[in-house]
Order: structure tokens, then sequence, then C-alpha cells
């Protein structure tokens, strides 16, 4: 399979205290678009739970085609990096499909790497080499990963994106996840910027602001079927 880049046009900065977000759309942008799903002042556990029935409620074309359109971005900014060691993730709760982007990156000779819950090290990730042929068990929240082989294994600071799934984020780069924590700490162990960690979501898992706690990470670049989000 064979994924090819989208022209990008019109782009806006949207300064905030922290850094400036440059959004680049992918494809002109619609006159009346949906408007922002107004998060202020709800909990995290309730933003999680709306954006979650918002992902989940989209039909099986809409997934399917809204994850190839992406799939085409992501390839993108894989090739941009000259990325080629490659940390993604398999689609779970209605998350963007990654299996095609994975046998796309395969197909270009970019090695790819599925996260496994850390056996000994409690709230921790490992990243283990996924192929064809990997061998694979269920997790114990139902997630397909690699077997754990020693062999199999990169340090993050081998890789070179992380491609990051996420609940719900903000124009600011702010991201949540399911609340585990696995990907802040391991977005705690990127240096000047290596590994690029890189957002993947739907266009609906935008929200307005999120709530920050100390320890989250935010992502310096999100992809979306439609727009590029980099913090800058």
């Amino acid at each position: 399979m064979t994924i090819t880049r989208f022209m990008e046009s019109g782009a806006t900065n949207a300064p905030t205290l922290q850094a400036t977000i440059k959004i680049t759309h992918f494809a002109t942008p619609l006159e009346n678009p949906d408007p922002l799903f107004d998060s202020s002042g709800m909990s995290r556990d309730n933003i999680r739970r709306h954006v979650r029935q918002e992902r989940n409620s989209l039909s099986a074309e809409e997934q399917h085609q809204f994850a190839l359109i992406a799939s085409r971005h992501l390839l993108a900014e894989v090739q941009a990096h000259n990325a080629q060691h490659v940390a993604i993730y398999l689609t779970h709760d209605g998350e963007l499909a990654t299996q095609k982007l994975i046998e796309a990156l395969w197909e270009e000779g970019i090695k790819t790497y599925l996260p496994i819950i850390h056996p000994f090290s409690k709230g921790n990730l490992l990243f283990l080499h996924y192929h064809a042929n990997s061998k694979m068990v269920i997790n114990q929240y139902g997630i397909a990963e690699p077997a754990l082989s020693v062999q199999a294994i990169i340090p993050v600071n081998k890789l070179d994106m992380i491609v990051t799934p996420l609940v719900a984020f903000d124009d600011k780069g702010n991201r949540m996840g399911m609340g585990g924590g696995y990907y802040d700490r391991t977005l705690c162990q990127v240096v000047d910027g290596k590994p690029l960690a890189v957002g993947f979501a739907h266009d609906c898992q935008q929200v307005s602001q999120l709530p920050i706690e100390y320890w989250d990470v935010p992502l310096p670049v999100i992809i979306t079927p439609t727009r590029r989000f980099a913090c800058q």
C-alpha cells in the first residue's frame, strides 16, 4: 500500500502564554465548521467520557476514511523527519486506525515498534519491534501487544518518533490520555525533541481547553485528518 502526501494550505498562528501554535490546514477550511466542544470547567473524567462517546459514534465508513486521510499526513511527517524507527500503537476504543499506516511504513523500510506494559516497572512502557510475524498477546486492557522479548526492546532514546494515542487535546498541544500516565512517563524521557512525539487523533477529539496537571507533557505536533498543530 502506498500513501501519498496531501498538499498543505492555509496556516494560522495562535499565541499562547507558553508558546506559539501553528495550525496548518491540509485542505481549505470549511466556512462554517462544527463549533469546538466547550470543555471549560469540566473534570478530566467528564471530558474523557464525552470525547470517547463522540469518537465511538463515528460510523465504520467515517472511521475508515478519516484514518486513511490522517495516515497520509502522518506518513508525510515521518518522511519529512527521515524517521527510521517509529513507535506507534494498535487501534483501540475508536482511535484512528493505524494498521494501514504501519503497513505503509514497512513498505518504506521503516521499522515500527509497539508499546507493552513494563512487567517490572509499574506504570511504565517498553517498546518492542513489531513486524508482520510478531507473536502477539493480549494485555490486561484487552489490547494486543508483542510478546516480551529482550532482543526486540528498543530504548526510548533510540526512537526517532513516538506516535501517541490520546483521548482529547487542545490547541496548545496539551494531551489527555486514559489516565494511567503511561505516555506521560515515556514523554518525560524526550531530550531536545528526540524522539519527536506526535499525537494522532480524530478532529472530534479536540476540545476548547484541558485541565493541566504538573505531570502532563504537551505534544510538539498533533496530526488530525484535517490539520497539523505544531508547538513552536
